[in-house]
């Protein structure tokens, strides 16, 4: 069960950073992570809406990549409905907005810091480097130990107002965007187990962790097979890294095009937020208020009733233009064809079919695809186990 009781141990106020709310309060402030070679700090904004009664913790963040806007908004927003109904708040949420400033400043998915995702940092106890982390790694191991209400490895050498946290998470929401033309989604990861849990204790987290993406109303997409998910880094994601390394339910929506606000899944991601809010207990339904939309309201539903996952393909096997077949949205059957390959002039060179049932999430960008390029984001039919080892060698 997700526990709670959450909530400051000065009196009920709950601190992050230098944001701190006495229960009943909003407050707003900043977790400093890093310094800056110019002078001033690297900050993350952060807001605290601290209800009038003790309950669970639930985090938002958005703008881990800094140009999937309408993440960053519904963030906003969601903190902004429940300042507005404290009275009816049994707990905290916690939002931070914008994960990574350094992306947003230059609207790009990367950070000045380095040329690489920086949603690929988190902590991992069974991550190995001989060298000493970067900034990036530094940043979101400060982050992350406000999540889930550790001390900074580094704590000695950090400002107060990193250290400063008391509001450990019950569960996370990270909200991005995905490619343009894309479906909106919720990724559902699959709990690891080995070193950090049992087999059992990993089926009870990934059951409560079901429940909770079930809340948010969007259509579910279970994350890729666990070999590849350590493969990628996406156990050193956001919600990755607090759901497989804390222990915490945590996941990502998946909230349609990056750059710009899309206004109706604004609206669905708020929604989404305040569902997970009911079903932890932070807020009863009958207190949502009425501009708050049902889950799930104006997002058309999974066009398949089987179980999906992610998938980046079908790949093409000869260089070429890529000219789709299906959109956003679109169911298809093993064999279909997706896609054709075509010389710049238009003949015809490859078809692309697909090698399992499923349907479209979004097309990559781009015309020009070379061999073993992928042609499309995918929910392709998933039989597997929601819990899976580690490693292939505790199966």
């Amino acid at each position: 069960m997700i526990d709670s009781g959450a909530g400051g141990d000065d009196g009920g106020r709950v601190e992050v950073g230098s944001a701190s709310a006495a229960p009943g309060a909003v407050d707003r402030g900043w977790l400093t992570v890093a310094d800056l070679p110019t002078g001033g700090s690297e900050r993350l904004p952060v807001v605290v809406a601290n209800g009038a009664a003790d309950g669970p913790t639930l985090w938002l963040t958005g703008g881990v990549h800094g140009d999937e806007a309408t993440g960053v908004a519904v963030v906003q927003d969601a903190v902004a409905a429940f300042g507005e109904g404290l009275a009816d708040l049994a707990g905290a949420v916690v939002a931070v907005p914008v994960v990574s400033p350094a992306g947003l400043r230059r609207n790009a998915r990367e950070t000045y810091y380095a040329d690489e995702d920086p949603n690929r940092h988190f902590p991992d106890a069974d991550a190995e480097s001989a060298r000493p982390p970067e900034l990036q790694e530094r940043i979101d191991a400060r982050l992350y130990a406000a999540i889930t209400g550790d001390s900074p490895a580094d704590a000695n050498d950090v400002p107060v107002e990193t250290a400063g946290t008391n509001a450990a998470a019950d569960a996370l929401i990270d909200c991005h965007t995905a490619g343009v033309g894309s479906e909106p989604f919720a990724i559902r990861d699959r709990v690891l187990y080995g070193d950090r849990r049992s087999e059992s204790e990993a089926a009870a987290l990934s059951a409560d962790l079901g429940r909770l993406v079930d809340a948010f109303g969007l259509p579910v997409v279970r994350e890729y097979p666990a070999a590849e998910y350590v493969e990628e880094n996406l156990q050193r994601s956001t919600a990755g890294a607090v759901l497989n390394e804390a222990g915490v339910p945590a996941f990502t929506a998946e909230l349609g095009a990056p750059s710009v606000v899309d206004d109706a899944l604004l609206d669905a991601g708020v929604a989404g937020a305040v569902g997970v809010a009911v079903e932890l207990g932070l807020l009863e339904l009958e207190a949502v208020p009425q501009s708050v939309d049902e889950p799930g309201g104006g997002v058309e539903p999974a066009p398949v009733e089987f179980p999906v996952r992610r998938f980046r393909g079908p790949t093409a096997d000869v260089s070429g233009i890529v000219r789709h077949r299906v959109a956003a949205g679109d169911a298809f059957d093993e064999g279909d064809v997706l896609a054709d390959v075509v010389k710049p002039a238009g003949e015809a060179r490859a078809t692309v079919p697909a090698d399992r049932d499923g349907y479209v999430l979004g097309r990559c960008e781009g015309l020009a695809v070379y061999e073993g390029d992928p042609i499309g984001s995918l929910a392709v039919r998933d039989d597997g186990d929601l819990v899976a080892p580690r490693d292939a060698d505790e199966e």
